[in-house]
């Protein structure tokens, strides 16, 4: 009998992509029945599921909906949305430990959390406002201590939104070469992945042999890690635009961004710059992860139709793995 697999975030990059590939995989869609958990159950997206999966709506903040929509459920695939207020790591937390509580409470047998280092942590506390990965940090920390077993996905920047459109590029002639500004150097490492594409490959390994992942390390998905400079050409290349990397101070990178973002945002890609996402190991965890996987990875180079379209450079609010639920 097929166990029910709930996803979060289907509708999202990272949860559509897991149940594409458990539906289209012959060995997992025997294995388990998904039941995908959104915020609106008549949103266009989820009616486009309707058929394929079990569609049940249940909201992060509110725990009576979690309690309904996790009932009779195995395993659970669950992301959290970041916060950016004041009070956005408290909410983003909040979140993770209620689905984990829930599912505790419901009797599910496995959890697979996406997660993400904690650059206060792996700094010695030098980045500590990096509030968007500490959240999903707390959340691992607190899921491992609790009597679920459960593995780890920790995704990397998300190809896909290099996509989007800025709000920091120059204006300027078609024919002149556009800015891509960062307040760190051309050769700092970034892990990049396919969410899209290539999150139900990682999780996938997952799913498919939980006993062997169950408290290890989390699955470091990425294609590779690729410089500031790789991105550049590679994106100039596939946009049939020259784009140049342009280096301002820190301050000026923060103003560019409302909020409390800029803080968040600069201190994210001085961490990265100075210890690597995944710290100093990170790119022996890359390869292994890519080994591992449940098929082949996108590499960046073979992305480069998603910048064909592209009008101008992305910004680094767009670069850090957002991902949203309907």
């Amino acid at each position: 009998m097929s166990k029910i697999l709930a996803v979060f975030g289907a509708t999202g990059q990272q949860g559509s992509s897991v149940v594409n590939f458990v539906l289209n995989d012959a060995e997992l869609s025997q294995k388990y029945r998904i039941r995908i958990i959104t915020r609106d159950a008549n949103s266009e997206k989820a009616k486009q599921l309707q058929g394929k999966v079990e569609v049940a709506q249940g909201d992060v903040l509110g725990r009576a909906s979690l309690e309904k929509a996790l009932t009779g459920v195995h395993t659970i695939f669950a992301m959290t949305t970041p916060g950016i207020g004041p009070d956005g790591l408290e909410v983003e937390y909040s979140s993770g430990k209620r689905i984990a509580d829930v599912a505790v409470e419901k009797g599910a047998e496995y959890i697979i959390f996406s997660t993400l280092p904690s650059p206060k942590e792996l700094s010695g506390g030098k980045y500590p406002n990096v509030t968007p990965f500490e959240g999903k940090a707390m959340v691992e920390s607190y899921i491992r201590g609790l009597p679920i077993k459960s593995a780890f996905y920790s995704p990397g920047y998300f190809m896909e939104n290099f996509q989007r459109r800025p709000s920091t590029a120059c204006a300027g002639p078609p024919t002149a070469p556009t800015p891509m500004r960062y307040h760190v150097s051309a050769g700092t490492q970034l892990p990049v992945v396919n969410a899209r594409e290539d999150t139900g490959k990682f999780v996938g390994a997952i799913l498919a042999d939980p006993d062997r992942y169950e408290g290890r390390a989390s699955f470091c998905a990425a294609a590779a890690l690729y410089t500031l400079g790789d991105l550049a050409a590679i994106i100039s290349k596939a946009a049939g635009k020259k784009i140049v990397l342009e280096r301002i101070s820190p301050e000026e990178f923060a103003e560019r961004m409302p909020g409390p973002l800029g803080t968040i945002f600069a201190e994210a890609f001085q961490y990265q710059e100075e210890f690597g996402l995944y710290g100093p190991d990170g790119e022996n965890l890359v390869a292994w992860a890519v080994e591992n996987a449940r098929g082949k990875i996108c590499t960046l180079r073979r992305a480069e139709p998603l910048y064909g379209d592209l009008q101008d450079v992305p910004t680094a609010s767009r670069a850090l793995g957002e991902d949203k639920d309907d």
